[in-house]
């Protein structure tokens, strides 16, 4: 085994017992970056161009910080992301979201669907959408200068337009004329506060993170914001707890006007969002 297989081995132990939730992925992903090779070329890497920094790496990430902040990026989908402290990192389970939405919008047989991504922190579904609907106009909308830093950044040459704005008024020059709004809003309840991932909870932005005692404030203000924004039979898509499933569609009543109101597993079949179609007038 060469020198640096065997640190990665002990790095693997030394995140274990910090009770980093994917040891192995993350010691290989830090020897990776650090050498500035493929997770797939580490044993090529000579022992002789060991460096050393990667126990620096090793040792922030054993105290919790997080790997795409050590690194400055997150994958996302087919992107590839510059993210760092101040911006909500963009997580796996979010795919799904996506890859739903994606679906929705092809099925609506639109030339050039309008899209319109709240909450949207890194851009990171902002630009999967574009990326992967090809002819969209995507918006995307962010209140939080930190993570408007980032969102510059990745949006910078894509065809997503940026806003500063809160969510709950953005973007009124487009109501009653899009096709889909999607969002991955603030969720948690507060009084989950203690049981939340240091990962998150010391890293992520709090705006980001919290919305109210039960979680669900900022999703009722994005009922009324989708609707608005939303031509009869567009879409909304909405994020939420695993533990909100039984709870968010009830949000999206037929008094409201709304129909169609469901909820959807992701891949580890969690209840992981809500969906419904504006109703016809």
């Amino acid at each position: 085994m060469n020198v640096l297989l065997a640190e990665v081995a002990q790095a693997t132990q030394r995140l274990a017992d910090a009770g980093v939730p994917s040891p192995r992925f993350d010691a290989e992903e830090l020897a990776a970056f650090v050498h500035s090779v493929k997770r797939g070329e580490l044993h090529g890497v000579p022992d002789a161009d060991f460096d050393a920094r990667y126990w620096e790496a090793v040792a922030r990430r054993e105290a919790r910080e997080p790997l795409q902040h050590i690194t400055g990026r997150a994958f996302f989908r087919y992107l590839e992301l510059q993210v760092g402290p101040g911006v909500f990192v963009p997580r796996p389970e979010t795919e799904s979201v996506v890859g739903w939405a994606i679906d929705a919008v092809r099925a609506m047989d639109v030339v050039e669907p309008l899209i319109v991504d709240l909450c949207s922190g890194s851009g990171a579904i902002a630009l999967a959408l574009a990326q992967e609907v090809p002819r969209s106009r995507v918006h995307a909308v962010e209140l939080d200068e930190g993570a408007l830093r980032w969102a510059r950044k990745n949006v910078e040459g894509s065809r997503v337009v940026l806003h500063h704005a809160d969510a709950l008024t953005a973007l009124p020059e487009l109501d009653g004329q899009v096709d889909l709004v999607i969002s991955n809003p603030p969720y948690i309840p507060l009084t989950e506060w203690e049981y939340v991932a240091p990962e998150a909870r010391d890293h992520d932005p709090q705006l980001a993170l919290f919305s109210g005692e039960d979680g669900l404030d900022v999703i009722r203000g994005l009922e009324r914001t989708a609707h608005r924004l939303l031509r009869p039979g567009g879409v909304v898509v909405i994020e939420h707890a695993d533990t909100q499933g039984g709870q968010v569609p009830w949000i999206f009543t037929e008094e409201r006007g709304w129909a169609d109101a469901a909820d959807h597993p992701d891949l580890n079949n969690r209840p992981r969002f809500a969906t419904a179609r504006k109703a016809m007038p």
